[in-house]
């Protein structure tokens, strides 16, 4: 068996689900995995691993261009000029990416993560990466704050600003709510309006080593999981459709790749509504 690579990098397992509880409710949940990869180790992981590759083919393989500005450049420099440009300088500290791998060359990733730290380890700011089905991308830049840094649990918020499903408004707010990966991940998305609580998503996972057994087992498991992943989407795209949404206009993607957002920033749903909905 490989040898596992260093802490930052791992498999993740685990479940997705979705509840959409307005105007009509919708639920689903699958079974999926996930990788923690730790941006300064993708050139090496490519060349100790068998089942795994950096910007080639492979069953299981991560690519630049699926990410950031999709220009192909190492994200790295990407990540830390956004960084620079929220006025952070995080020193050097890792960058590791939890998202959905191209397995047998296709990927498509709702939403990818940004985990930033110091170089002590701290978290200090997260990239929500999301993606739609029509090609478009945006990315929300939080800042982490002391107290979230020294917690187990990370809340941010921020108002929406791209089109993403045909069937939910703009005028809505993420709240994420986020257990940063140590033996488990979650990844948490409640989306409000005026009135309360639309949607809730999750993603849970448990860790395991990156080795080519863990790849080779979660790929026997899932041969075929990134192409379940859009198909499942447009799948319940028509159910949502047969109980009776209505489909909104697409409006056009931000100019600007990446949104920063002040910690704490006052989003458009009332403090109280906030405060109050269910996670």
């Amino acid at each position: 068996m490989t040898a596992p690579a260093r802490e930052g990098s791992a498999v993740y397992r685990g479940l997705v689900v979705h509840r959409r509880l307005r105007p009509r409710r919708h639920r689903l949940d699958y079974r999926v995995f996930s990788l923690l990869l730790d941006l300064d180790d993708l050139p090496t992981l490519g060349r100790r691993l068998r089942w795994f590759a950096h910007n080639r083919f492979a069953p299981v393989s991560f690519h630049d261009r699926d990410h950031g500005p999709g220009d192909g450049a190492p994200l790295r420099p990407w990540v830390e000029a956004a960084l620079s440009r929220a006025g952070l300088d995080l020193g050097g500290g890792p960058i590791r990416v939890l998202c959905y791998p191209r397995l047998w060359g296709y990927v498509f990733n709702p939403l990818t993560v940004y985990f930033c730290h110091h170089p002590d380890g701290r978290l200090g700011a997260v990239v929500h990466e999301v993606n739609n089905t029509f090609g478009d991308r945006h990315c929300y830049l939080i800042p982490v704050t002391e107290g979230d840094a020294r917690a187990q649990v990370v809340r941010q918020s921020c108002d929406k600003r791209m089109y993403v499903s045909p069937f939910m408004d703009m005028e809505t707010t993420y709240h994420f709510r986020i257990r940063p990966p140590a033996e488990t991940v979650n990844v948490a998305i409640q989306q409000t309006d005026q009135a309360g609580t639309i949607l809730f998503a999750s993603f849970t996972g448990e860790r395991q080593p990156l080795t080519d057994r863990s790849l080779a087992a979660a790929v026997a498991r899932h041969p075929l999981m990134t192409v379940k992943v859009i198909a499942g989407i447009h799948w319940e795209a028509l159910k949502l459709f047969v109980k009776g949404m209505r489909l909104l206009p697409r409006g056009q993607a931000p100019a600007d790749l990446v949104t920063v957002v002040p910690p704490g920033e006052r989003s458009r749903v009332p403090q109280a509504t906030r405060s109050g909905a269910s996670s």
